[in-house]
């Protein structure tokens, strides 16, 4: 497996016609028609979850009885697991949770306490198995590589008529199942074909892309690339039409509807009911309105720093982000300022809320400015923290607000 090959690959698959997974209006006749096309390709290499505290667990396997101690995401699934291996009935199993030291997608899988219960099973004694970061970042489920494809033709006014987006990736069923390389339906339900835009033409495809790794479930997976390519993309048509980017976004999301996806074969939708969580533009609107208005955009600031919007659905939540970026003079990049607005429903605990989007703007800016991981030979080619950093803490925003959207009253919690 060699990164670079692997990326010209993806490449060279976004440019051409794959499967249909969205289609609405004719798009290749909007786009032969269109006044201006405008045309994004977004890269996003593997990522590692790289969590404070390694894989670690602890077995105690006694004949056909087993118990273990980990810090597992999927209680359920380790005791399922464990039991398959060791030959042993489920019932016979015992699973304790200790506290994950951060998961983020890997600890769902339990690889790492598969093996201290071969362990022990073998050395008749119970096993303590701590990963080295070394191996938690060489040997982990990695989030996919993934390359968006985005084509936007508009008329003579700036309008956009026309949306084409292809986006190739790895899919996570390609670890259960040998051979799969178009992604499943809950990954295109996120960002893809729910994509939330007022555009006559709209085609969404996936061509194949045949895993090369371990691929597994990341900080809210396919929404990474999706979120990227579509909000830079909104950025693009703004820049390339002189217009405000919140002007843009808003224009792009349309009137407040409910979306109708009728051409989409399989929408996962999060695995919630479409009824009870429909894609509703209105909620979707209020968050770049109120993120837009607490956030000051608009505002002016120093030279050197600017202003960046987007909003995107995610897990039937709604949220919105305005990041304050400044370079100096040597061209070193900060972030000063990061501001979010969240409409997930009715809530219970608001600190919960707000940690979550602090932590999110953390890993989202280490992966940002720092994270990738790159095969040669087959092989990762980082380690620890000296080759694949995350930000440290005197690179965090000085400045992080989130602001909660009011929920209505039969509005379901997210």
């Amino acid at each position: 497996y060699e990164s670079v090959a692997y990326r010209a690959e993806l490449e060279q698959a976004a440019r051409k016609p794959g499967l249909v997974v969205r289609k609405e209006g004719d798009v290749e006749a909007a786009l032969k028609s269109a006044d201006k096309v405008i045309v994004g390709e977004y890269y996003v290499p593997h990522h590692a979850h790289a969590s404070m505290e390694p894989p670690v667990a602890v077995a105690d396997v006694k004949g056909d009885k087993a118990e273990i101690w980990a810090p597992v995401q999927s209680a359920g699934g380790t005791r399922e697991d464990v039991a398959k291996t060791l030959g042993i009935p489920q019932e016979n199993v015992t699973v304790n949770v200790t506290l994950l030291g951060g998961g983020f997608g890997r600890k769902s899988k339990c690889d790492f306490a598969l093996e201290a219960a071969l362990l022990s099973k073998e050395l008749g004694a119970p096993v303590k198995v701590q990963w080295t970061r070394e191996d938690d970042v060489r040997n982990g489920f990695l989030h996919t590589v993934s390359v968006e494809r985005i084509e936007a033709g508009l008329d003579k006014n700036g309008k956009v008529t026309a949306w084409r987006h292809r986006s190739v990736a790895p899919s996570i069923a390609s670890t259960f199942a040998a051979g799969a390389v178009h992604q499943a339906p809950f990954e295109l339900g996120m960002g893809l074909v729910d994509m939330p835009f007022e555009i006559a033409n709209v085609q969404c495809e996936n061509p194949e892309a045949a895993a090369r790794t371990r691929i597994g479930w990341f900080r809210s997976v396919s929404n990474i690339p999706r979120a990227f390519a579509v909000q830079s993309m909104v950025g693009e048509l703004a820049h390339a039409t002189n217009r405000d980017q919140k002007t843009m976004l808003l224009e792009l999301i349309g009137s407040p509807r409910i979306l109708k996806l009728d051409s989409v074969k399989d929408l996962w939708n999060y695995g919630e009911p479409y009824d009870s969580y429909p894609i509703d533009t209105a909620r979707l609107r209020k968050v770049v309105e109120l993120v837009a208005d607490k956030g000051g955009w608009g505002r002016s600031v120093p030279k050197g720093h600017g202003l960046g919007i987007a909003a995107h659905r995610s897990f039937v939540s709604y949220i919105a982000t305005i990041v304050e970026v400044a370079f100096d003079d040597k061209g070193k990049l900060t972030v000063p300022r990061v501001d979010t607005a969240i409409d997930c429903g009715t809530h219970v605990n608001p600190e919960r809320i707000q940690a979550q989007m602090e932590g999110a703007v953390i890993m989202g800016m280490s992966f940002a400015k720092y994270g990738e991981i790159t095969f040669k030979d087959g092989k990762v080619q980082q380690g620890n923290f000296d080759d694949f950093p995350v930000i440290r803490i005197d690179e965090a925003p000085a400045v992080t607000n989130v602001y909660i959207a009011p929920a209505g009253p039969d509005t379901p919690p997210s």
